[in-house]
């Protein structure tokens, strides 16, 4: 009996050690393919983010192939006129703000800018006599 028990004791402890195990070892994630990726713009960005940023930490480099053959193709994607119709958008805005800047600047120059021909005219009067006499008493009178 007690080698059936030493037997049964070190079976029980080798399926224990060989779960424990497998139940550590982290499970394996495939690579991301170029439709998930291309499903997911959040996902792409953060795979291409630390593609760029931090190569070192990046999982295996299929994701990073696939994450930029993703983005060739969004590129591919778009339509000439729409992109006509957004680079026409930017100049009408990019026009306004520098209308404006001007603006606040040739205001700004105005404030500053002092023209002596276009100041008001104001008589010039000469300064009234100090007081009282030709004494040097400094003006105030005994």
């Amino acid at each position: 009996m007690p080698s059936t028990l030493k037997q049964f004791a070190a079976c029980a402890g080798l399926v224990a050690a060989i779960l424990g195990s497998a139940g550590c070892t982290p499970k394996r994630i495939p690579a991301m393919t170029v439709q998930d990726l291309l499903e997911d713009r959040v996902t792409l960005d953060g795979v291409l983010l630390k593609c760029n940023e931090h190569p070192a930490k990046v999982r295996n480099e299929s994701d990073c192939l696939a994450a930029r053959i993703a983005v060739e193709r969004l590129a591919k994607d778009v339509d000439p006129a729409e992109e006509t119709r957004r680079n026409a958008e930017f100049e009408r805005s990019r026009e306004k703000l520098r209308l404006a800047q001007e603006k606040v600047r040739q205001d700004h120059e105005a404030k500053i800018k002092v023209d002596a021909y276009n100041l008001p005219l104001v008589p010039v009067e000469p300064a009234p006599p100090s007081g009282g006499g030709s004494g040097g008493s400094g003006g105030t009178p005994p």
